[in-house]
């Protein structure tokens, strides 16, 4: 009877324990941001034409995440489109958790009507991030928002606490919808020049009468003089690098895609598609009248087109004395000039002494110092057409992204779904339209040059990491090249620019197991193939070092037939309810053991 009970006992204290477990955040102790998003459309008319955007909860742009280092975060999402959904993190790392990076090789998309909840860590990380949908050009319709992650109160900001945080989101605008510039790929099109740039989700102010329609609503920026104020800017656009500047005003960037940058004033920045910065701006100026916040495009071909076209908003103090008028304020003398923005990219540098997500300073991870175990030169081209198709190629090879993702196919032993041949080196084979992924070694420390022969600035990013942008410049990479890296305190980031006829080289620790997407940030590139994935795949075995499928994983592809019918989360209640089912039932069990040990 003893051994009876002592057995009960070991059975009922493990039931518990996998209870606990099971019912616990990503981690437990640190607590949690729980939200809902409903994902829709709404009609809004940005640029004087009415048009479908996608929103979230009734916003355009989304809601801000607002969190702190190493939270957790579960966001349920509800698809309330007419098409398959997914949300991305731009910068979040996922850390052993690709599981929630929100994109196709990871992930099944969650169909109309249905919700699905992400469920991850803000581990080690600070800074100014956003999400976006990543299926299907949907970006170019909306959905995006902002990710605020804020320092720990144990780790000290490296400059004096702001008196306010505002978040501008710039990027280049379409009237047609996302579905129109979606078939315009698929029959071979260019997307072409858009028809506007938005601050916002708004239209440009009415600086010129000749220019801008009447009638369009801009963004206005409320400031109080004399005050510091964190503007953190995000190019979230299709295809378009923009400068920003805030007319009269210093910017000072201070950190740059969760890292704290030396800082440095200037007068205005070139922000690539997908890239953040975060500025202080100090209200310093008379207030004669409202001052000019202005995004403008850099490196396009046809200089008469885009003139006129800006993106306008309005800084207004309080005591301000009359309108912005007069001209915008100078950006760089040329849409093209190159060596000017790769200056500017080259004096973005990592503040070594400053601590971020943790106390030890940023530069004490001495990347100089640690040997470089594999290499990728990954060259993009101009498009070309394969199979009577126009795409876009990395070292000849066009994605085409398999319906099964391949996450999901490895962990269920299909063969056949991709092949891990993707070619490390650019080559002389055929081009061709592939799913193939790159394997890199858990543990290595990969460098990437990334090579562009396309006459327009690329910019890339990769999931799951950042990366040191060590070094970058016109011509081609060779190995000689290293001799001019930056090997002190290169900025780390996960989107980075290359410029037209140029090459950048980034290099990154591989501490993170999991499929990662390595993708062109301009929309149109990504969708015509410019992407790979690299796989991170652990020595000891997938869910050993990774962490472990979720139980609401999605099913698509070969593994359809898995799929279960859904039960709808329609509020953080029934997430409640879950769990005193879930208990009730640990109860119910717990009760059959004892009885049964006393029946013994």
């Amino acid at each position: 009877m003893a051994a009876a009970v002592a057995i009960a006992a070991v059975v009922v204290a493990a039931v518990v324990a996998a209870a606990a477990s099971a019912a616990a955040p990503a981690s437990a102790g640190e607590p949690t941001r729980d939200v809902r998003w409903e994902v829709g459309y709404m009609t809004v008319a940005p640029l004087g034409v009415s048009q479908k955007v996608i929103a979230i909860n009734n916003q355009f742009p989304g809601p801000l995440l607002n969190v702190t280092t190493n939270w957790n975060v579960r966001v349920n999402v509800q698809n309330n489109l007419d098409e398959p959904l997914l949300l991305t993190w731009d910068g979040i790392q996922m850390r052993m958790n690709s599981w929630q990076d929100g994109v196709a090789g990871t992930n099944c998309p969650i169909p109309p009507g249905w919700n699905w909840t992400y469920q991850f860590q803000l581990k080690d990380q600070i800074g100014s991030f956003f999400y976006f949908p990543s299926l299907g050009l949907q970006r170019a319709a909306g959905g995006f928002g902002p990710v605020t992650v804020n320092n720990r109160a144990v780790v000290p900001v490296p400059f004096a606490q702001p008196d306010g945080d505002i978040t501008l989101f710039i990027g280049d605008w379409y009237t047609k919808s996302h579905v129109e510039l979606r078939k315009m790929l698929d029959d071979g099109k260019d997307i072409g020049i858009p028809d506007g740039i938005l601050i916002n989700g708004k239209g440009p102010y009415s600086y010129d009468n000749t220019l801008i329609p009447e009638g369009l609503q801009h963004e206005t920026v409320g400031v109080e003089p004399g005050k510091t104020y964190r503007f953190r800017v995000h190019n979230v656009g299709t295809s378009t690098s923009l400068n920003f500047r805030i007319q009269n005003h210093n910017m000072r960037v201070v950190e740059a895609e969760g890292t704290y940058t030396y800082q440095q004033n200037y007068t205005n920045l070139d922000i690539h598609v997908g890239q953040s910065y975060s500025f202080l701006v100090t209200m310093d100026q008379n207030a004669s009248t409202d001052y000019y916040i202005v995004a403008s495009p850099r490196f396009v071909t046809n200089e008469s087109r885009w003139h006129d076209v800006n993106g306008v908003a309005v800084l207004q103090y309080s005591n301000s004395k009359g309108r912005a008028s007069g001209p915008l304020p100078d950006g760089p003398n040329d849409f093209y000039y190159k060596s000017y923005s790769m200056d500017q990219a080259r004096s973005i540098k990592m503040n070594t002494t400053a601590g971020a997500a943790r106390p030890n300073p940023q530069g004490s991870f001495r990347y100089d110092s640690i040997n470089i175990t594999q290499t990728f030169v990954l060259k993009n081209e101009l498009p070309l057409r394969i199979n009577g198709k126009r795409r876009r190629t990395i070292n000849g090879v066009s994605y085409s992204p398999p319906e099964t993702p391949l996450r999901l196919a490895d962990l269920h032993n299909l063969t056949g779904v991709y092949k891990t041949d993707f070619p490390t080196m650019p080559g002389n084979a055929p081009p061709k339209m592939a799913s193939s992924t790159l394997n890199a070694s858990y543990k290595g420390f990969l460098e990437i040059v990334f090579q562009n022969n396309d006459t327009g600035v690329q910019t890339y990013h990769l999931d799951g990491y950042s990366f040191f942008v060590v070094g970058m410049d016109n011509g081609d990479w060779t190995p000689d090249c290293r001799s001019r890296y930056n090997k002190w305190d290169a900025i780390s980031r996960s989107t980075t620019q290359v410029f037209p006829g140029g090459w950048t080289a980034v290099l990154v620790s591989l501490d993170n197991v999991g499929i990662w997407n390595l993708r062109s940030e301009k929309l149109d590139n990504w969708y015509n193939g410019q992407e790979v994935y690299v796989k991170v795949a652990d020595p000891l075995g997938y869910n050993i070092t990774e962490m472990i499928m979720p139980d609401n994983a999605l099913y698509c592809g070969l593994l359809k037939d898995l799929q279960k019918p859904q039960i709808h989360q329609v509020n953080s209640k029934s997430s409640a309810q879950a769990a005193d089912r879930w208990g009730a039932r640990v109860l119910a069990m717990v009760l059959l053991i004892i009885a049964a040990v006393v029946s013994i």
